[in-house]
């Protein structure tokens, strides 16, 4: 991407935010979402009122474009330029790498469906490969050994990588006639959730419909029995009823991810970054790649 492409692109962002403003001060339709619903508001259009005092569309969009316009143009700004500087210095991110950060991302929610989990992780991606790319530009001049790489790849190495782990709910009963009876209602169609909120004798988890959470199938946490029967089944589905520990147990598996492993080679760029933004101390913002940049905006100091 050329550096007349990068002005044209911010230009076109400039003119499209004073376009947006004409088109309010002509009182015309502007989309806003909330929930996924669309609502169409006027410039002028109420959006809260407090005791009688009225705040206007138009007043918390001058609130919003004051407070963090200049924030969100520059953040466009970075992410264009270091997009143009990792492909003009041949800077890629493996896709290992994203894999790994996108299921440690994962790991960290709750039970997400395909539509949500489309969504975010099209925006992890985007973050990560960003904040590689980013951590390499500012740190490609720094050297750091041979000796010291391998030296903390011995010692820090596999926290690099990523173990299988599975994000389970269960229902547990005391006997296998209950089992049999909740496994008929889920074959009937009945929810998972709710059963296990009805019957399931695990009171750290029935309130929260038998969530179990993401467990590394390496986890001292993994209730006995329940990897071997997990790894056969397919995500969003629940087992037949088995001999658990407590009791009766059926599982539901919500996804599983897989694990992944990194070589020295694989990994030596990213601790390579690591250690050498470490040693610059330097926080890990695009500030000073923007020296010896064409970059023009409307928020430029004045000289």
């Amino acid at each position: 991407m050329s550096k007349k492409l990068l002005l044209g692109i911010i230009i076109i962002l400039l003119i499209t935010n004073i376009a947006m403003i004409l088109v309010w001060s002509n009182n015309e339709q502007i989309d806003v979402k909330n929930d996924g619903v669309k609502r169409k508001f006027s410039n002028k259009e109420v959006v809260a009122t407090v005791n009688g005092e009225d705040i206007t569309f138009q007043k918390w969009y001058d609130a919003l474009k004051n407070t963090y316009g200049e924030e969100k143009l520059k953040e466009m700004i970075d992410r264009i330029l270091v997009q143009q500087l990792a492909e003009k210095k041949g800077i890629t991110i493996n896709d290992k790498v994203i894999e790994r950060e996108i299921s440690l991302l994962l790991a960290m929610q709750g039970v997400l469906s395909s539509s949500e989990y489309k969504e975010l992780e099209a925006d992890w991606e985007d973050d990560i490969r960003y904040r590689y790319q980013l951590q390499m530009l500012l740190t490609e001049d720094v050297p750091v050994s041979e000796a010291k790489l391998k030296e903390y790849h011995a010692r820090y190495g596999k926290h690099y990588n990523f173990t299988s782990s599975m994000q389970l709910s269960h229902i547990v009963v005391k006997d296998k006639k209950t089992a049999e009876k909740i496994y008929k209602e889920l074959e009937s169609g009945a929810s998972f959730s709710l059963l296990a909120q009805e019957y399931s004798l695990d009171e750290e988890t029935k309130s929260e419909g038998g969530y179990l959470g993401f467990i590394s199938i390496e986890s001292q946490f993994f209730p006995k029995g329940y990897v071997e029967i997990a790894t056969k089944m397919n995500e969003h589905s629940y087992s037949k009823p088995f001999k658990a520990d407590n009791g009766v147990a059926i599982l539901y598996l919500h996804r599983k991810l897989p694990s992944i492993t990194f070589t020295y080679e694989e990994i030596k760029p990213y601790i390579k970054s690591e250690l050498a933004l470490n040693e610059k101390n330097q926080s890990l913002d695009a500030d000073s790649l923007w020296e010896k940049q064409d970059i023009k905006w409307i928020y430029e100091k004045l000289e």
